[in-house]
């Protein structure tokens, strides 16, 4: 038995549609599969003010007043990265390394015409962060989120493609955008643009797929390998980029590679020693390793490595130790309780496997944790409060508020 844990996406189709529909397209998640998804860029004007994820506001917060240090800000001017040294310094008394963002060295670089970029703000800036988890869950392919700063008629990057699907999301300013047709489709994460300069150089020639510019509200999807290149116009711009880190058939290969290796570990032929003063194997030997390969390959289920390798892929919600404690020391029959977001759980036989580890149950509790795994919120009167103790202490389960009517 493997039960997956109920996601945003279910509750997206109950209700009608989740931030794919909502926010960022005009489509439904299945017509948006359907034309759209790893084929052609796809360009959707007006989706309403970003500003509730991100803002100036929250630029110069981020720089100046939290504290962010490397690798969490990286910064571009005309289409070269600046060597951090330039734009980070100690932070003061009980901060002497000098990996700290300095608002100073950042403020003049900028006045520059550098860009600066705010990394990795599925993890700094909460509403990015909500906002990327419920997408990926959507999408099913992990979520990182990234914003760019632009100064007035500036270029940070050169023509270039990602290894990962993009939503750009403009929130403040305009920015001309110029799309080319890939050089290389559906590139894997180690093979980067920069492997192919010339033939990006060259496609970058051409007639565009696509010259636009971006608008506040206006969203851009890009699929991986599709160039590109932006520019700001007459005002600082500010785009959200939230990637897609695409699962790929070629990482379904890796994973029942994987699960064939480990299954020819049990075979002593397999294990043996090739023979002494061999430069290279035999054919005899080649064939036979081949022969066993190919059958490990057709009894292996990829799917136990395949979901350990998600579950890698991101972390669970946020968790409050004060809170948590606090949710532990008052648990009572009356305390309601829900599954902890973004946790990829899945039960497979008597063992549930999530982000934060793996629980194994009796029989007797396996329909209780099958209820969880559906989404509901729970009072612990109904569950047993013992066992849901054990999972608030193992962080599967969180504090909720009371279900809706």
């Amino acid at each position: 038995m493997s039960i997956p844990a109920a996601d945003v996406q279910d509750a997206a189709t109950r209700t009608g549609g989740g931030v794919l529909e909502t926010r960022l397209t005009n489509l439904s998640r299945q017509d948006f599969a359907r034309d759209i998804w790893a084929r052609t860029p796809l360009l959707t004007r007006g989706r309403g003010d970003f500003t509730d994820l991100f803002s100036v506001d929250a630029v110069d917060e981020l720089v100046s007043r939290r504290g962010l240090r490397t690798p969490f800000l990286r910064v571009a001017k005309d289409g070269a990265t600046l060597p951090e040294s330039s734009f980070t310094s100690p932070g003061g008394v009980g901060a002497s390394i000098g990996d700290q963002l300095d608002d100073t060295a950042l403020w003049r670089s900028f006045a520059d015409g550098a860009t600066l970029v705010l990394q990795a703000l599925h993890r700094t800036w909460e509403p990015v962060a909500d906002f990327s988890s419920r997408l990926g869950v959507e999408l099913g392919h992990p979520v990182q989120a990234n914003a760019y700063v632009t100064p007035p008629q500036s270029r940070g990057f050169d023509d270039h493609y990602d290894v990962h699907d993009v939503f750009v999301l403009q929130v403040s300013g305009t920015k001309r955008w110029i799309i080319h047709e890939p050089v290389h489709p559906d590139p894997l994460r180690d093979q980067p643009w920069t492997e192919r300069r010339s033939d990006v150089a060259e496609a970058a020639r051409r007639e565009a797929h696509l010259d636009t510019v971006l608008t506040p509200g206006d969203v851009l999807y890009l699929p991986r390998g599709w160039l590109h290149a932006a520019e700001a116009q007459g005002a600082v711009s500010i785009h959200l980029t939230l990637g897609v880190h695409n699962w790929t058939r070629h990482a379904l290969a890796e994973q029942l590679a994987r699960s064939a290796l480990q299954l020819l570990r049990d075979d002593p032929q397999m294990r043996s020693s090739l023979p002494l003063g061999s430069d290279e194997p035999g054919d005899d030997d080649l064939a036979m390793v081949r022969a066993r390969l190919i059958a490990a390959l057709a009894e292996a289920d990829a799917a136990p490595q395949f979901h350990r390798a998600r579950r890698r892929q991101a972390r669970p919600a946020p968790l409050g130790p004060l809170a948590q404690l606090a949710a532990v020391n008052d648990l009572a029959p009356a305390t309601h309780v829900r599954l902890r977001g973004a946790l990829e759980a899945r039960l497979e036989g008597r063992r549930l496997h999530s982000r934060v580890g793996w629980l194994d149950f009796p029989d007797e509790q396996l329909p209780l944790v099958a209820s969880l795994l559906e989404g509901h919120v729970h009072a612990a009167g109904d569950l047993g409060t013992a066992f849901v103790d054990r999972l608030l202490r193992a962080g599967v389960l969180v504090p909720a508020g009371p279900p809706g009517p």
